[in-house]
């Protein structure tokens, strides 16, 4: 009887310890997919205050038309961006940067008695950016300011600056093919300076490819 329950009492022990055995050698769980990856689709979560940055996309210009079907206005050959990743939560979602730079340069322009473009300079800076996995990305102020841009222009009068703003914010999409972020013909209007400026503007700019640390970022 003494036998028999000792038997018994290490079958019972065996039973337990099988499963222990088996969980403890089992993969551990995927960690959950960002919103934000390097690395491909499911790939490397971008850590939060990492860096993104991106330059126009290869071939292409920033422009500011004076219409949304015209080609009369500003172009410029280089323009890039920098965000810092506030949000990354997990997929399906939506991310947070907060955008801190942005520059154009090398600017022409075809309106006429206008010789050239001195500058043109981003204002009111940081902007809050939303990227959901749907691919779409929002661009909005700080409360109480405007997305606003000052253009200095060369002219036949001499010097003039000209201020533009986009009241409802701006609008782009990510697109993982070419790890792109699309703006098309978002609209600002001049709220002071030159006639010599169009009262619209409507800004295309493709940016690509966008990066984290060196390395190209999707949306998940």
């Amino acid at each position: 009887m003494r036998m028999r329950s000792l038997l018994s009492l290490t079958a019972a022990a065996a039973a337990f310890a099988l499963p222990v055995a088996v969980a403890a050698s089992a993969p551990a769980a995927a960690a959950d997919v960002a919103v934000l990856t390097t690395g491909g689709l499911g790939g490397t979560n971008v850590a939060e205050g990492s860096v993104i940055s991106a330059s126009l996309a290869a071939g292409t210009t920033a422009t500011l038309y004076s219409s949304s079907t015209g080609t009369s206005g500003i172009s410029c050959s280089a323009s890039t961006f920098t965000a810092t990743v506030d949000g990354n939560p997990t997929a399906p979602g939506t991310a947070t940067e907060s955008l801190t730079g942005q520059t154009f340069s090398n600017c022409t322009s075809n309106v006429v008695g206008v010789l050239g473009v001195t500058s043109i300079t981003v204002n009111n800076l940081p902007y809050t950016t939303a990227v959901s996995s749907d691919g779409s990305v929002a661009v909005t102020p700080a409360s109480g300011t405007a997305i606003q841009t000052t253009v200095v222009l060369r002219t036949l009068l001499g010097s003039v600056s000209c201020v533009y703003q986009a009241a409802s914010g701006l609008s782009g999409t990510a697109d993982n093919t070419d790890n792109s972020i699309t703006f098309a013909n978002q609209q600002f209007t001049r709220t002071s300076g030159s006639s010599l400026c169009p009262a619209s503007g409507f800004w295309t700019a493709k940016y690509s490819p966008v990066t984290a640390s060196g390395e190209a970022v999707y949306v998940n």
